[in-house]
């Protein structure tokens, strides 16, 4: 979420280490205060505790190919573990106020793309594979190699066209738009509500939900998003309670108007041991020989280009928010904090919750006086006292949390600001990259399209020697990727 900036735009002025717990953390030296790094951490937590109801929502909400679907506590105590566990080490190895969890966009390509070919195991497994990828990238120094050299307004798209991805998903999930049945007469593929209509309780919820989470974004309200999915949850459980609506299937007879995926009422429990069968539930071998070897590869890159960019410019964007980057923009110890990702990254598809990743929202602690790891302690150790409230979670129904998806969407779309429309070359890549996104329902597809059409491109007007080595070789990965039909009937 965007955040004001720091008071007085930089921090104090640096004053000597007081203790060996302040030496580590450079707490004085980086003119910071314990009290500064506890409210920044709170707020930390506070902006991004969604996702500890969300992430379990996107993937307990699609089925893999087996037709199987994760438990959702499981799911949700899975989610507070790694989130909390990684944000803590990122505190004392990488030493710099970056939380991180689950990551939204990736967590959507491995529920909608991935496992759908093969078994979540699979999936989770080839989220392993990825973050062990970045791990060596980051050790052999090939990261920052790959990262110069994609286009900087390309890789604006790829999130933009995420952000979109992501609002589609939140508008299907929670009815606001559906798909119009395929009759003689229809003329759009998907339409409003029922019918043209917003006519349910259930998308009642969703629309005051949206607008008081929009209303809260506009007034910068710290846990704007949290704040709208709890007070949309509680509407919604108000609701039920009085209409007895019911679910979205009743015998297995579609409810137009139910509820999707969860009925919201008071769960029996609000604290319980976490469930945490899901720890360990990967394969990384048996995905190659279901879904095909090219087909895992370009999900593996796919994730890892998904997942590869965002931390950088989340680090920086961070670093810059606290006035905290040297004089060639890098943040300090810089390496660790790319290794600590790395690894969050591998950890995450090890718990099944997906790919974890450093998160934007970090910026609100540092708005709040966070400059050091101190605040991640804080922030990873209230994840890990969430972990133990994943009953809760089942109380949450579609109409409720699918308004972050909406916001969070939006926010990701503001940076369209920054890419060059009037130049032709970049514009009309960066144009694919985002609207194939959300039209094909497929992030590989929208990046495949971009990186492609750039290369062709700059080859059609001459300019050969602009587009880097590993570009084309991207651009290659992605012509066999579109042609892995055609490939696959010659080659099997």
């Amino acid at each position: 979420m965007a955040v004001p900036p720091p008071e007085n735009g930089t921090p104090p002025a640096p004053d000597s280490p007081r203790n060996g717990f302040d030496r580590f953390f450079e707490i004085s030296a980086r003119g910071s205060t314990m009290s500064r790094e506890v409210r920044g951490g709170l707020a930390t937590f506070f902006t991004m505790a969604y996702i500890v109801v969300l992430n379990p929502l996107i993937l307990g909400g699609a089925a893999d190919g087996d037709g199987k679907k994760l438990a959702i506590p499981a799911i949700a105590a899975a989610t507070a573990l790694v989130a909390g566990v990684m944000t803590i080490l990122m505190g004392v190895v990488g030493r710099f106020p970056l939380a991180l969890a689950a990551g939204l966009g990736v967590n959507a390509l491995v529920a909608f793309e991935i496992a759908p070919e093969m078994t979540w195991a699979d999936a989770m497994g080839l989220v392993v594979i990825e973050g062990v990828i970045i791990a060596v990238l980051v050790l052999t120094g090939l990261r920052t190699a790959v990262f110069r050299a994609v286009p900087t307004q390309l890789k604006t798209a790829i999130g933009v066209g995420i952000g979109l991805f992501l609002t589609i998903i939140g508008l299907v999930d929670a009815g606001f738009v559906r798909r119009v049945p395929d009759v003689a007469n229809t003329t759009v593929p998907v339409g409003l509500g029922i019918g043209g209509k917003l006519a349910s309780w259930p998308l009642l919820v969703f629309v005051v939900g949206l607008l008081l989470t929009l209303v809260l974004v506009v007034r910068r309200v710290r846990g704007a998003i949290l704040i709208g999915i709890l007070g949309s949850t509680v509407l919604a459980i108000i609701v039920e309670a009085i209409a007895n609506v019911g679910p979205s299937v009743v015998d297995g007879k579609p409810n137009p108007k139910g509820w999707a995926l969860n009925v919201p009422e008071l769960p029996k429990t609000i604290a319980d041991v976490p469930d945490l069968s899901l720890l360990g539930h990967f394969n990384v071998l048996d995905s190659w020989g279901r879904a095909g070897w090219l087909v895992v590869l370009m999900f593996v890159f796919t994730l890892l280009i998904t997942d590869f960019f965002d931390t950088m410019g989340t680090m920086v964007a961070v670093g810059q928010e606290g006035g905290m980057l040297d004089e060639r923009g890098t943040p300090p110890r810089t390496k660790e904090i790319l290794l600590v990702d790395s690894i969050a990254a591998a950890a995450g598809g090890a718990a099944s919750t997906s790919s974890n990743t450093s998160y934007i929202e970090s910026a609100a602690g540092v708005a709040e006086g966070a400059r050091t790891g101190v605040a991640n302690l804080v922030t990873g150790g209230l994840f890990l006292l969430a972990m133990f409230l994943a009953p809760l979670v089942v109380v949450v129904p579609f109409e409720a949390a699918s308004t972050a998806l909406v916001v969070v969407g939006f926010l990701m779309m503001t940076a369209v600001r920054t890419i060059d429309w009037s130049d032709y070359e970049i514009a009309i890549p960066a144009f694919l990259t985002i609207v194939l996104m959300p039209f094909t329902y497929s992030i590989s597809n929208g990046i495949g399209a971009g990186v492609i059409t750039y290369a062709v491109l700059k080859l059609a007007r001459g300019k050969a020697r602009e587009v880097h080595p590993l570009m084309y070789g991207v651009a290659a990965l992605f012509v066999l990727y579109f042609l892995r039909g055609p490939i696959e009937s010659v080659v099997l």
